[in-house]
């Protein structure tokens, strides 16, 4: 059977690194155990805390705005359809430079947890 699913209307919460998640494909929420897929928003002059990942790489598609990406000591403009492979346990965090809200779709193997995530 085939799942389509759709972020608008999906409730937000905000997630340790301040960013504003919306869950499309968590084990929480869905039958996936190995991966989730997210959309983050950063709002117009915000950024996520500097953080990595204990144990899941990630992936960032960028779907709306553009934004500064640190990861360890790299910084890369990033704008709509690029897509940055971000390593488990590499420093990272992204600040919206752009005039609208940043949106991410973010790919999280194994899946996106809080206590996944360390501040940095």
């Amino acid at each position: 059977m085939v799942e389509v699913r759709n972020s608008d209307g999906m409730e937000a919460f905000i997630t340790k690194d301040k960013s504003e998640v919306r869950e499309i494909f968590h084990p929480s929420n869905s039958e996936i155990k190995s991966m989730s897929v997210a959309e983050a928003t950063v709002p117009v002059g915000g950024s996520t805390e500097y953080h990595y990942h204990r144990v899941s790489d990630e992936i960032y598609y960028i779907l709306k705005g553009i934004g500064i990406l640190e990861i360890e000591e790299d910084v890369k403009e990033v704008r709509e359809n690029d897509c940055v492979f971000i390593p488990v346990r590499s420093r990272h965090k992204i600040k919206n430079i752009g005039k609208v809200p940043l949106k991410i779709l973010c790919v999280s193997s194994p899946p996106y947890s809080d206590d996944g995530t360390v501040i940095v």
